[in-house]
């Protein structure tokens, strides 16, 4: 019991990390430009799903959101087209925060279970020991 614990949030481990490395990655490039006649830099969505086969969840692959963007005046830009658009990724940033709290709220609570499970564990060989 105490393994499948500890076995069960490893796997929530794995996929809040993978949420946290794909929100970090959304967050850092929120600002990056691309000419019109390219695709805006793509959201990254984690796909997640249970293993019927065994407890706990995997990650099942990432998404990418549609590269339309959201077109910006900016005839500065070096990236500009003729009439003085860039193309930049249609991300919410408050969006993308609060989803990083719920990731790394999740990734706490997984690995308090581990740390959790370990003790038990450790308490019961002590008992057995005695």
């Amino acid at each position: 019991m105490t393994f499948d614990a500890i076995g069960i949030a490893g796997t929530g481990l794995t996929v809040h990390r993978k949420w946290l490395d794909a929100l970090s990655d959304n967050i850092a490039n929120i600002n990056t430009a691309a000419p019109t006649s390219g695709a805006a830099f793509q959201e990254r969505y984690v796909v997640v799903e249970n293993d019927p086969s065994s407890p706990g969840v995997y990650v099942a692959g990432i998404e990418l959101g549609d590269g339309e963007g959201r077109m910006v005046y900016q005839p500065d830009h070096p990236l500009a087209d003729d009439d003085g658009y860039i193309r930049m990724p249609d991300i919410d940033l408050g969006d993308q925060m609060s989803q990083l709290i719920l990731a790394q709220r999740g990734y706490e609570a997984s690995a308090a279970v581990v740390d959790r499970a370990k003790t038990t564990y450790e308490a019961a060989l002590q008992i057995g020991r005695s």
